[in-house]
């Protein structure tokens, strides 16, 4: 099913229901944003003069024209490249590049920062959301739909890059229409009352989840600041009902920091959807005291995204109040639709509670890079998508991840993961966040290096965190070496930088 034609639906069914809005400001109707999505798609073809099967990139930071251009791309037979704001100019030069994008959306300090990019690449137009130009698109007649299938390329969305140059995955509409149908499966229901509100960039997990919202028929709404703000964000939990959002660990870390540190509240939320980087067991307790029962996770790819395995709200709530630490530590139970393998070196499956790589079969997994082939040949093999990741499934059908294979720490000939090694720092009260990586070493090949940053105004010693980890973890897993910062560097999602943590170790 195409995603155009779901919206269309959902316009039929849901015409009068609110459905987008800036902060608290009155929202558009479906109708009147299905107005504005066909006018724009008009302007798209007629005046920009793409082609169904063009590329359009969005490269601006959350705003209600984000959603309308993602409509309206859709509605014209396009395909959307998301791509973070917050990334710099010449990183977006090469996803402008690689996927041969005819025009691209931003606005202010991004736009400005982009001109000089655009200039250089042919036949690409750039445009600015703020322009009179986009204004008078609204103008425009409404375009019939271009296209039904569900084949059609839909989001073509780049790889955080980590290890060399970032990988264009192409999801299809049907790829995306089963992510949302997971969504309503596996994760919550959804219905026209509901509210999503779009803290997390549109670019990523917020993005895609706006899927199950506009085919139920709800409001999206973005905030005024365009991101986070804690205050902001409990102003809204007060001024909508049954509010959910998309949440990195981060975020709900820094939304947990807030409450406790301020006198808020949050009647109208109905959940956090966490995913996008480990949400260790600590931080699961501290959100779920927090904001009580109300605490969802799930785990995906970019390349099958959000869609590998979850844990309901009710689910991770009574593993807390009855203590069940094995399914906090876990990532939850396999998807509805969604075969998981775990396999070994030799592409054979392992017996129960074994570590292997995480394999993956289902109707959300990518078709492939974009033009990578010989990328797409190694990820996906006879249909199924070799994610990387290393976890076992255990005797309960709960999925757990150990690390990235890249990420395993081998030393003196043995596997450590710094998944379990950062569970057992971050049961110490002065511990806020840690990072655990791998430094070379000529007697073990590799040790363990653990980053440490404190709570405000708690301090530590090594030795107080060596005697800690060695109450719950082999004393061979322990860290060599603690190394404490103030703050750890992150990509735009949240997500540490190892990899730069690494650089630091190589640089002393």
């Amino acid at each position: 099913m195409n995603l155009s034609h779901l919206f269309q639906r959902s316009v039929q069914l849901y015409a009068q229901r609110p459905a987008l809005a800036k902060g608290t400001e009155p929202a558009l109707t479906y109708s009147e944003l299905n107005q504005r999505v066909r006018s724009l798609a008009y302007w798209l073809r007629h005046t920009l003069g793409l082609q169904a099967g063009d590329r359009i990139m969005l490269a601006m930071k959350n705003c209600p024209e984000y959603m309308e251009l993602m409509l309206a791309s859709w509605h014209a037979g396009l395909a959307v490249v998301p791509v973070n704001s917050k990334l710099h100019p010449n990183e977006i030069d090469y996803m402008l590049r690689d996927s041969g994008a005819r025009a691209c959306m931003s606005q202010g300090e991004l736009f400005q920062a982009l001109q000089p990019v655009a200039a250089q690449i042919v036949d690409l137009q750039l445009v600015d959301v703020a322009s009179e130009a986009y204004r008078l698109a609204m103008n425009n007649p409404p375009l019939p739909p271009v296209s039904d299938s569900d084949r059609d390329l839909a989001w073509l969305f780049y790889t955080s890059g980590t290890t060399g140059r970032p990988k264009g995955v192409m999801l299809s509409h049907a790829n995306m229409v089963s992510a949302a149908m997971h969504f309503y499966s596996d994760v919550q229901t959804i219905a026209s009352d509901d509210v999503l509100v779009h803290v997390a960039p549109m670019s990523h997990g917020s993005g895609i989840y706006s899927l199950p919202y506009f085919i139920k028929g709800a409001l999206q709404v973005v905030p005024e600041s365009g991101g986070l703000d804690e205050a902001e964000l409990f102003g809204l939990f007060n001024h909508y009902d049954k509010v959910s959002l998309f949440a990195a660990p981060t975020i709900v870390h820094r939304l947990v920091q807030y409450a406790q540190n301020n006198p808020v509240s949050s009647p109208g939320l109905r959940a956090l959807l966490v995913g996008g980087a480990p949400f260790y067991v600590e931080d699961i307790k501290a959100a779920v005291q927090c904001f009580g029962p109300r605490i969802a996770q799930m785990y995906g790819q970019g390349e099958t995204p959000m869609t590998i395995s979850a844990l309901p709200a009710e689910h991770l709530a009574r593993a807390v109040a009855e203590n069940d630490t094995a399914m906090l530590a876990s990532v939850g139970f396999v998807q509805t639709a969604i075969h998981v393998s775990i396999m070994d070196g030799d592409n054979k499956p392992v017996a129960p509670g074994v570590a292997g790589e995480v394999v993956v079969r289902g109707p959300t997994v990518m078709s492939g890079y974009w033009n990578n082939p010989e990328a797409t040949q190694k990820t996906v093999v006879d249909g199924a998508l070799r994610t990387g990741d290393i976890g076992l499934l255990d005797e309960r059908g709960l999925l757990y991840l150990k690390d990235r294979s890249k990420d395993v720490i081998i030393s003196g000939g043995s596997n450590i993961y710094p998944r379990e090694v950062e569970e057992a720092l971050l049961t110490h009260a002065a511990v806020a966040e840690v990072s655990v990586v791998s430094a070379p070493d000529p007697e073990w090949g590799e040790v363990v290096v653990a980053f440490v940053v404190c709570h405000a105004g708690a301090t530590v010693t090594a030795e107080e965190l060596d005697d800690h980890c060695i109450q719950s973890i082999a004393r061979f897993k322990r860290p060599k070496r603690y190394v404490f910062v103030p703050e750890f560097p992150k990509n735009s999602t949240g997500k540490v930088l190892k990899r730069e943590l690494q650089k630091s170790i190589a640089a002393t």
